[in-house]
């Protein structure tokens, strides 16, 4: 597990100046479960998600989306938070068939 401090500039850019929203956040942390034995690949995916599933009760809910992996759109809206449907609006603007889509897409919206 890696704890990232947010502190410094990051703190001072406004929640809605860039698409990531949780500059109230104190730290971002990042959890990666790692086995040179791909027969262990369950076993640690279980571990990674169990962690993941004791400590988000204690999280603003969102994530950096560099540091996710593919965790869904639901997880994707609570990263962006309250900025999502200004991005929406603007994929819709500048990538309507959605070609841009692969990690954490934003779906295009009106």
């Amino acid at each position: 597990m890696h704890l990232y401090p947010i502190d410094g500039a990051a703190r001072r850019v406004a929640a809605d100046a860039t698409p990531w929203t949780y500059r109230d956040a104190r730290f971002a942390q990042v959890i990666v479960g790692v086995d040179p034995d791909p027969a262990m690949a369950g076993t640690v995916r279980d571990w990674t998600v169990s962690y993941w599933d004791a400590l988000h009760p204690y999280s603003l809910g969102g994530a950096y989306t560099n540091f996710m992996m593919d965790e869904g759109s639901d997880r994707v809206r609570a990263s962006y938070g309250s900025n999502y449907k200004r991005l929406a609006k603007i994929k819709a603007r500048y990538d309507p068939a959605n070609l841009f889509h692969v990690n954490q897409n934003i779906q295009p919206s009106k």
